[in-house]
């Protein structure tokens, strides 16, 4: 789903305005940092995601041809967009990291208007951030940056594939836009890895189009590579290690918002030791229940892909973690069941504390799998993303 920090966009423009590059930070001793601008705030992202006029933007409205490599790239017509990847990998020795980099982008107004006179103008600005777990190490890191189009500073192009801000990266040099390469350094750490696609492109909700509520145009456009193999270099306190394991990619572009009636989400997605993957995003309702547009996706082993209403997902809390930082009580352990599917699973974070706390607040990370497929045991690994918790 990944909408949580597009918000955080309008609250930071000031410090843009005033020709700064922002970053956040979540340092390994837990405290939140703001630097090179000294810019420290948080944005609910229930506030942020509230409706907002839409006048002159692109909607969500109806399912649409998908076209690779054009759709790789950016769509400047609507309100927002996110490239997101999330892995797992492990070196030769099984010391095991879950990485996340997202970059996001939104629009400050419609096509059409103009840019402005000066070189700093721009209607598109750029968010990413950059995570690293380090399970061996009991340590979770994060970054984010904020940036404007202008002056190469940031941007996304199709052909040749690249999404950039500042000097964290996702690119490709195939006509294609596949394999991609991603790499983000901050501090003594860094990502440099290469994601194949090991199946196809995978059309999330109705042929692309994923409803997020009953409102016409509250809706993405949505897509996923839900296994991609990573391999290349992960770099800890300075030290490379070389890495290999599995990525998941998520695409959504949309002018929408959450409706009223709804404070958050929790999305997972996960890969299976079979060959199977399943994603799986609950909408909550402000009165704690589960909204119908819930819904998710299972894609077998061959590539063939199933939509999952809510009605055929069980997704259970059996425990929970409270932050030191934020005092927020976030789920930390859930049973999710697919009886259609046979699937029984446990899913286990690889660290309880994966927060982030980098302009926007919310618990994205690294998790375990475990449990039965039509009876017998079955193992995976995955990310979750917790959002709009403590709002």
């Amino acid at each position: 789903m990944s909408r949580r920090t597009l918000g955080a966009v309008g609250l930071l423009a000031l410090a843009l305005a005033a020709g700064a590059t922002v970053v956040f930070a979540l340092r390994s001793d837990g405290d939140r940092v703001g630097r090179r601008d000294g810019v420290q705030a948080t944005l609910a992202v229930s506030a942020a995601l509230a409706p907002a006029d839409a006048a002159g933007f692109a909607r969500a409205l109806a399912p649409r041809p998908f076209s690779f490599p054009a759709d790789h790239g950016p769509h400047p017509g609507f309100r927002t967009e996110w490239w997101y990847y999330t892995g797992n990998v492990e070196t030769a020795a099984r010391r095991h990291f879950g990485f996340q980099l997202t970059f996001f982008r939104t629009a400050l107004a419609p096509l059409g208007t103009s840019d402005g006179a000066s070189a700093w103008s721009t209607r598109q600005l750029y968010l990413a951030h950059f995570a690293l777990t380090d399970t061996a190490g009991r340590r979770f890191r994060a970054w984010s940056r904020l940036d404007r189009e202008a002056l190469d500073l940031a941007g996304a192009r199709a052909k040749p594939f690249r999404i950039w801000l500042g000097d964290w990266s996702a690119e490709s040099e195939i006509a294609g836009g596949l394999p991609v390469r991603l790499r983000a350094a901050e501090d003594d750490v860094a990502i440099d890895l290469i994601l194949a696609a090991e199946k196809a492109v995978v059309l999330q909700g109705d042929r692309g189009l994923s409803q997020k509520g009953p409102e016409p145009g509250n809706a993405s456009y949505y897509y996923s590579l839900s296994r991609m193999s990573a391999q290349g270099t992960v770099r800890v306190g300075g030290e490379p290690l070389s890495v290999s394991g599995l990525a998941w990619m998520d695409r959504e572009w949309s002018t929408s918002a959450l409706g009223p009636e709804l404070v958050g989400w929790d999305w997972l997605a996960l890969q299976l030791d079979d060959g199977r993957e399943i994603m799986v995003y609950r909408l909550r309702r402000r009165d704690g229940s589960t909204d119908a547009h819930s819904a998710g996706s299972l894609v077998s082993a061959d590539g063939a892909a199933r939509s999952l209403p809510a009605a055929d997902v069980t997704l259970d809390a059996l425990d929970h973690w409270t932050s030191p930082r934020s005092r927020v009580r976030y789920p930390s352990r859930w049973r999710l069941a697919v009886p259609r599917a046979g699937l029984a699973l446990e899913i286990v974070p690889r660290l309880a504390d994966q927060e982030l706390i980098v302009g926007t607040r919310y618990w994205e990370g690294a998790v375990r799998v475990e449990g039965t497929a039509d009876g017998l045991p079955i193992a995976g690994r995955g990310y979750v993303e917790l959002v709009g918790y403590g709002e």
